[in-house]
């Protein structure tokens, strides 16, 4: 039996839950800090590039579960970052924009997962980041493929 550490698939598990853990550790130290989590912050970022952005809009862009952004929406409007606003268009539909608190953590900020990013991303060249995102796009795919697919 090959040991675990020649096991490229092992490997590669062993690095996405580091990255995973520490998306975790650098959010709780976030909250703590900015008073916003990796998400949270996130969708603050979003929603200042794409300002009037729907929450269906916004669930698809982040590629989280509607009712997860559901739930991010409704703390950041909670805490004054965000206001929803009725879609002239379609009344069924609220709009999200920033409030002048949102604006103000709509920036770049040091301590934040992608201050963290940046830095990484920064620190290898250009065909190493297109790699990295052409394997990290097809795990997506793998993991969203129905099970029977499998």
């Amino acid at each position: 039996m090959p040991h675990i550490e020649s096991d490229p698939v092992f490997r590669f598990l062993r690095l996405m839950w580091s990255v995973d853990h520490g998306l975790h550790r650098v959010s709780k130290q976030m909250s703590a800090a900015l008073g916003l989590t990796g998400p949270q912050r996130l969708a603050v970022r979003m929603i200042g590039r794409s300002p009037a952005i729907t929450a269906g809009e916004l669930s698809e862009q982040m590629h989280l579960d509607p009712s997860t952004v559901t739930g991010i929406v409704r703390r950041l409007q909670a805490n004054g970052m965000i206001v929803r606003r009725v879609d002239p268009a379609d009344a069924r539909r609220t709009r999200l924009t920033l409030t002048k608190r949102g604006r103000a953590l709509d920036r770049r900020s040091a301590g934040t997962i992608e201050a963290a990013v940046r830095r990484a991303l920064a620190s290898v060249g250009r065909a190493d980041v297109d790699a990295a995102s052409r394997v990290l796009t097809e795990l997506t795919a793998q993991l969203n493929r129905s099970p029977r697919a499998r």
